[in-house]
């Protein structure tokens, strides 16, 4: 399975006003840096937490379906699903369309089932099965849960206080147990 970001988010879910408020910064000299470390956070907390803060579009390759015939969407949360297709040997593909397959998305992962229990066989032997979704909050940071964006500011402000994470001789520093535990009630949490 491969997840490759089509499209990214329009924006970011601070912006760098907003940044530059909570760390009582006057000035533009550390502009690039700050809306680097905005960019960097962000990617940080998706990542660690298979987020999409803003909208944004992926492709899920597979090689074969699922052994369930569940396929797990890992990135959330999903608002659609654009294209569902199998790539024959010659790179032909055939689309699945949305009345062959059911969209569970309110779980902690999104889920594609197909309706009749059988997926049509890919005839490529790698990557020949193409999953188009849409996943994020929403276009608007204000659609971003507020302790997300409490803890993108706080993991910012650590960035730039600390620009060096690892000092000669001392122990590598750590994200904030603060953000941690803002970011804990998003952590998927497996059985």
């Amino acid at each position: 399975m491969r997840l490759t970001l089509l499209n990214g988010p329009a924006a970011e879910p601070l912006a760098l006003d907003d940044v530059k408020a909570h760390l009582r910064i006057d000035g533009d000299d550390d502009d690039a840096l700050l809306a680097s470390l905005i960019t960097t956070s962000r990617t940080h907390i998706e990542v660690a937490l298979g987020l999409a803060l803003m909208t944004q579009t992926w492709r899920w390759q597979g090689d074969c379906w699922p052994r369930t015939g569940i396929v797990e969407l890992m990135t959330r949360p999903l608002q659609s699903v654009e294209r569902v297709a199998v790539l024959a040997a010659d790179d032909t593909e055939t689309l699945v369309t949305p009345a062959d397959y059911i969209v569970e998305a309110g779980g902690q992962t999104a889920r594609l089932v197909s309706r009749s229990g059988v997926w049509p066989a890919p005839g490529r032997r790698i990557g020949g099965i193409e999953i188009e979704f849409t996943a994020g909050y929403g276009d608007n940071p204000s659609d971003v849960p507020e302790p997300i964006l409490q803890a993108l500011k706080l993991l910012v402000a650590h960035w730039y206080e600390v620009r060096n994470p690892v000092h000669i001789g001392q122990m590598a520093t750590r994200v904030p147990d603060t953000v941690s535990s803002l970011l804990a009630p998003y952590k998927v949490r497996r059985l």
